[in-house]
């Protein structure tokens, strides 16, 4: 099974960039980042898809749009979240998340994924 490993997460101060990496241990289609923050659900934050060939679309949660953007390589079987303009609602734990097979939309259930990274922390100070 594939493994996912999250980095890039640290301490940063409100309107600060922070750029999280997720590195693949085999090949993935759609890669998606959600966050979890204490005594809250895990939400989703953003994904890509990408159907084997070429990439598909990317989805974000209204929350980030225009601040988060998500980029993959392939050849590298990595995906990576740039954080924009942080915010103290930012902070959480960020996990990577994959979709075992192919498909071209991005879902935002946890449901949805099947290999999960085991999370890295961002911390936005006020």
């Amino acid at each position: 099974q594939v493994q996912l490993v999250e980095s890039g997460g640290g301490l940063v101060q409100t309107g600060g960039s922070l750029r999280l990496s997720c590195a693949a241990s085999g090949r993935t289609y759609v890669m998606g980042w959600f966050r979890q923050a204490p005594g809250k659900v895990r939400e989703f934050v953003g994904g890509i898809s990408w159907s084997g060939w070429s990439n598909g679309s990317t989805r974000y949660a209204d929350s980030v749009k225009g601040r988060f953007t998500i980029s993959r390589d392939n050849a590298k079987n990595a995906v990576f979240l740039q954080m924009n303009s942080l915010k103290p609602e930012d902070m959480a734990v960020y996990y990577c998340a994959a979709v075992a097979y192919s498909r071209m939309d991005v879902p935002t259930r946890t449901n949805d994924y099947d290999v999960w990274g085991q999370g890295t922390q961002v911390t936005v100070s006020s």
